[in-house]
């Protein structure tokens, strides 16, 4: 169940890209940081005393570190497919919040059937083409009743690019993303209960086109599709993508979109009561809130 019929990710190329991105300022990922608080504030709607915690696409390892601290007794397992993410992640832990730093395909987890509690992971899902092959290792790796959070880029994502894009030439520079109801359904297939998502829109605005380049390739954020141009983009169609972006230029800069999708589902049938449940009957409600938006302007 992939993201489209006609795209697919290079998976070497996107590894290459977050390899290169491992040395440079995390801090320049400022919007993958807020929305992992986001992520990790959703920990409280869930009663968790988990053993085995996955960071699942650990970047620099700033949610392991979190979750170490906020399950002290846990053992955390921190794994990216890119060997210098995880190596950096490595290098930054604390001797007293230590994790384990593994890489790894997140398609082919290297832990054992039913031993993990909870999966969490941040801003890592939208790189795979094919969710259902994830979610499906997910299921496998957590034990019943246990939980997977993430969050992932959806299909809004970025549309001001790829708009600018558009008027230039016909070739894919913008990465693909799911959207809900996709991504709904890859965790239903893989055998993930009851899921449930919600979403939101962060605005951001840059300076120009270039800081925003700029700023997608020191996350190592960029088109890693199968398909995308190889050779260079020529300057009259740079221009041209450069100048009908900077006509949506307002007061604040150009714009940047990021739709922020949020999601959440339990392994088997079993799961852990929520902090707040409702309804009788069996009913269940985890307060992620119904599907909905949300807009944010940082």
């Amino acid at each position: 169940m992939s993201v489209g019929t006609h795209f697919r990710l290079d998976r070497r190329a996107v590894e290459r890209s977050f390899n290169r991105a491992s040395g440079r300022c995390a801090t320049l990922a400022r919007l993958q940081a807020k929305v992992g608080s986001e992520l990790l504030e959703r920990l409280q709607f869930f009663r968790l005393e988990p053993r085995a915690i996955i960071d699942l696409g650990c970047g620099f390892g700033g949610a392991a570190t979190l979750l170490r601290r906020r399950f002290p007794r846990a053992r955390v397992i921190a794994i990216d497919a890119a060997f210098h993410m995880a190596r950096e992640a490595r290098r930054r832990q604390r001797f007293w919040r230590r994790f384990d730093c593994v890489c790894a395909d997140g398609c082919a987890l290297p832990v054992g059937d039913q031993t993990i509690d909870l999966v969490l992971s941040n801003l890592m899902l939208q790189w795979y083409d094919d969710p259902a092959a994830l979610f499906a290792q997910v299921q496998r790796a957590l034990r019943p009743g246990g939980l997977m959070l993430f969050s992932t880029f959806g299909t809004d994502t970025l549309h001001e690019l790829r708009s600018a894009w558009a008027s230039a030439d016909t070739a894919s520079h913008v990465s693909a993303f799911a959207d809900m109801p996709l991504l709904g359904a890859a965790m239903s297939h893989a055998g993930l209960s009851e899921p449930v998502m919600d979403r939101e829109l962060q605005l951001v605005h840059y300076p120009d086109v270039q800081a925003l380049m700029n700023e997608l390739r020191m996350v190592g954020a960029r088109d890693d599709g199968a398909d995308r141009r190889r050779s260079l983009t020529g300057r009259a169609r740079m221009q041209s993508m450069v100048k009908h972006y900077e006509s949506m230029r307002t007061g604040s800069g150009i714009p940047g979109s990021w739709e922020i999708i949020y999601g959440a589902g339990f392994a088997g049938s079993k799961r852990p009561d929520a902090a707040d449940s409702g309804g009788g009957g069996g009913e269940f409600a985890v307060p992620l809130g119904s599907i909905r938006s949300r807009s944010r302007t940082p």
